[in-house]
């Protein structure tokens, strides 16, 4: 029984596991046949769009493509345009070249007939050397029978004739040289002389070295000698100034180089004759006062001067320097009022030059600073005063008119003329340099007298206060190109023989006249 129920129980079980497979098994068959539908439609749907897609890429493509042609056909234009230029390029090159191979080839073919003509004249030459060899030999021969000498012994000869000829005139020659060199240092040692003399006594050195102070009476001279001396000592030594007391009338003479210290004494002096009471404290006292009075006057000049003028900027110490040569003069000119015309004139000059005035205008104000000091410090004036500028500080070009006003440094730059130029006019203009009658007619006569020293000259006539001489040359003797080198000689003998400040003018005059008379 149990095996019957055992039976049973797996038959049961047999028969639902077979229904659940069944159903199972449609479940998956209906479950497949709607993937393979589902799948059917993907792949519709892929299609389709693989089509639409393929539709788009071929347009695309063929707009790319017409792109692509469209800019190929631009390329290959400008290709072909650019052939046809660098086609003409080459053309025109080749045509150059060709002319150039023309014309290398006519001028090959000219060089190869010049060659032919050199070939034929250097035979020619070769001929003619041959011929000259043998007539030079022949000659030689003939000459060396002639002589009864050989060429080597005409040789020596001819040399020693030459050496001793040469010898002597070698010795002409140094002699000469000595002479000229002997005659040149002496002109030049004269003439340094002459310019330091000139410097400290000129024609004019009592306006320049001398002071004359009148007295009241001539018992003041004994009180302002004082005591044993002791009164005129105590002025000298508080004024480096030599009192000179002679038989001079109503006054006394003060003797000294600096113009500044030459004031101070005379002012003081005047003062203590004033006063009355005249002992060595006394002295001292004014002394000082008016030592400090006359430098503030030097102050107060050179500030004028650079105010009158617009010329800013300039160190005080340079200022007094500068207001020291109102009390300086040059052939009885003052310094001061010169430096200031100076200024004026080359300031005018540099206006109508289109130039900086007021730099003209400096450089001619500063260009004599250096006679305010030049009887303390050696040299010339002009490079005393560059020295002395360049120290407080003015400008290289200022400093260099300066110091070429006078040409001991070249000239740089315009202003350096124009400074020359107005120096020598406010030195040549009349009334400028004053001088004694005496003085002036010995000068106009040693100018004359140079002038008739020359061979050929009738008459000469100094003009213009001696800034000017004409001659009157004989026209039978003096021909027009003698005429220039007569005034040229004559211009010459003048800077050499005689001292004039500024420059003198030679005019040399030939005349020719011929003369007919009408007869009727």
């Amino acid at each position: 029984m149990e095996y019957i129920v055992v039976l049973s129980s797996a038959a049961g079980l047999v028969s639902g596991f077979g229904a659940a497979y069944y159903f199972t098994l449609k479940s998956a068959q209906k479950r497949a046949a709607e993937v393979l539908k589902e799948q059917a439609l993907m792949i519709k749907d892929a299609e389709r769009k693989a089509k639409t897609l393929l539709k788009e890429a071929k347009i695309e493509a063929k707009s790319r493509l017409l792109e692509m042609k469209s800019s190929f056909d631009a390329e290959i234009g400008d290709g072909r345009a650019e052939l046809k230029r660098e086609e003409k390029r080459l053309l025109s090159r080749t045509e150059t070249i060709d002319k150039r191979q023309e014309k290398f080839e006519r001028r090959e073919l000219e060089f190869q007939k010049k060659e032919g003509d050199l070939h034929l004249r250097r035979e020619d030459l070769v001929q003619k050397e041959a011929k000259c060899s043998r007539l030079v030999d022949e000659t030689t021969r003939e000459l060396e029978r002639v002589a009864s000498l050989t060429a080597d012994q005409a040789k020596e000869l001819l040399l020693k004739t030459m050496e001793n000829e040469a010898r002597h005139e070698g010795a002409k020659l140094v002699k000469r040289i000595m002479s000229e060199a002997t005659e040149k240092a002496d002109k030049e040692a004269k003439k340094i002389i002459s310019t330091a003399i000139q410097r400290y006594a000129g024609d004019f050195v009592a306006e320049r070295t001398v002071s004359v102070v009148q007295l009241p009476g001539d018992e003041m001279k004994g009180r302002i000698i004082g005591r044993e001396g002791r009164n005129i000592r105590a002025l000298e030594a508080a004024t480096g100034i030599d009192l000179i007391i002679d038989d001079t009338p109503e006054a006394v003479i003060l003797s000294g180089f600096n113009p500044v210290r030459r004031e101070v004494a005379r002012i003081a002096l005047t003062r203590l004759i004033s006063d009355g009471r005249i002992h060595p404290a006394r002295i001292e006292d004014v002394v000082t006062r008016v030592t400090e009075e006359v430098d503030v006057t030097i102050k107060e000049a050179g500030e004028q001067a650079a105010f009158d003028l617009g010329v800013h900027g300039i160190n005080p110490e340079l200022i007094r320097v500068l207001g020291q040569l109102k009390f300086r003069t040059s052939y009885a000119q003052n310094v001061l009022q010169h430096s200031v015309e100076v200024a004026f004139l080359a300031g005018v000059m540099a206006a109508e030059l289109g130039l900086n005035v007021k730099l003209a205008k400096r450089m001619g104000l500063l260009h004599d600073i250096g006679k305010a000091v030049d009887h303390e410090v050696d040299g010339p004036h002009a490079l005393i005063g560059s020295k002395l500028a360049k120290k407080h500080g003015e400008a290289d070009n200022v400093v260099n008119a300066i110091a070429a006003h006078h040409e001991d440094r070249m000239p740089e730059s315009v202003y350096d003329y124009l400074v020359q130029a107005a120096d020598a006019l406010s030195g040549a203009r009349p009334g400028a340099r004053k001088e004694t009658l005496e003085n002036y007619v010995k000068r106009l006569e040693e100018l004359e007298g140079v002038a008739n020293s020359f061979g050929g000259v009738s008459n000469t006539y100094a003009i213009q206060a001696g800034r000017e001489i004409r001659v009157i040359a004989e026209s039978d003797k003096i021909s027009d190109a003698d005429a220039v080198v007569l005034s040229r000689d004559i211009a010459a003998k003048i800077e050499e023989t005689l001292t004039f400040p500024g420059q003198i003018k030679v005019v040399v005059i030939r005349e020719t006249r011929s003369v007919e008379y009408t007869n009727k």
